[in-house]
């Protein structure tokens, strides 16, 4: 039942104007800017447009207790160059995807199960928070940081859709904290003091 409504507001978001019936992507060839080119018609097999691949959770065994399942064109052939792409989030219980942002594309959110509180920060501050239940679909603006939180006692399930066939992730902590940027650069942009910018580096994999 959700997933076919989800694929509609995938449809909706997409703004790529169709020039042919479809261009199922050739995976044996390289994958371009603008995707893959397309297999030959007579290769086409009604197995290019069906995934099956959402149905199982993901393995939410880490260090944020989550799990991104993604349904893009080199997983998904039959969505080359439709302009979306879409993917299963699992949330343990206490499980976050940390703030992140998607610079190439808006994403829709439904909850399947549980509960996730979920919100994004306008580029003037603004907060958009709340805590979804099974059924509500949120939607995050393109380039804007958002997060997502188990919001309950048990795992949570949510399919998402990106108005994007590469919408792009940059997740704040790792951005800040996993690579060899200097402590002391770190403290002078964040204000925090070097003692904890230390732990997160140690945390998350960065060095100095």
């Amino acid at each position: 039942m959700f997933l076919p409504i989800l694929c509609i507001f995938s449809l909706i978001l997409s703004s790529h104007a169709a020039v042919q019936d479809f261009c199922v992507g050739d995976l044996a060839a390289p994958e371009g800017p603008a995707g893959y080119s397309c297999k030959k018609p007579a290769k086409v097999t009604v197995d290019d447009f069906v995934f099956s691949g959402l149905g199982m959770a993901g393995n939410t065994s880490n260090l944020i207790k989550a799990a991104v399942t993604p349904a893009f064109a080199p997983q998904f052939p039959g969505l080359n160059g439709l302009g979306l792409s879409l993917a299963r989030l699992d949330l343990a219980v206490g499980g976050v995807v940390p703030m992140h942002t998607h610079p190439g594309g808006s994403e829709v959110l439904l909850v399947t199960q549980g509960a996730i509180c979920a919100g994004f920060i306008s580029s003037a501050n603004t907060v958009y928070f709340k805590t979804l239940k099974k059924g509500d679909i949120m939607i995050f603006p393109q380039g804007l940081l958002h997060f997502q939180v188990n919001g309950g006692g048990i795992p949570s399930t949510a399919f998402v859709s990106f108005s994007s066939p590469q919408p792009g992730l940059q997740i704040l902590d790792y951005a800040l904290f996993a690579n060899n940027l200097p402590t002391e650069l770190v403290v002078q942009t964040t204000f925090l003091d070097a003692a904890q910018v230390k732990k997160l580096k140690a945390v998350l994999g960065g060095t100095n």
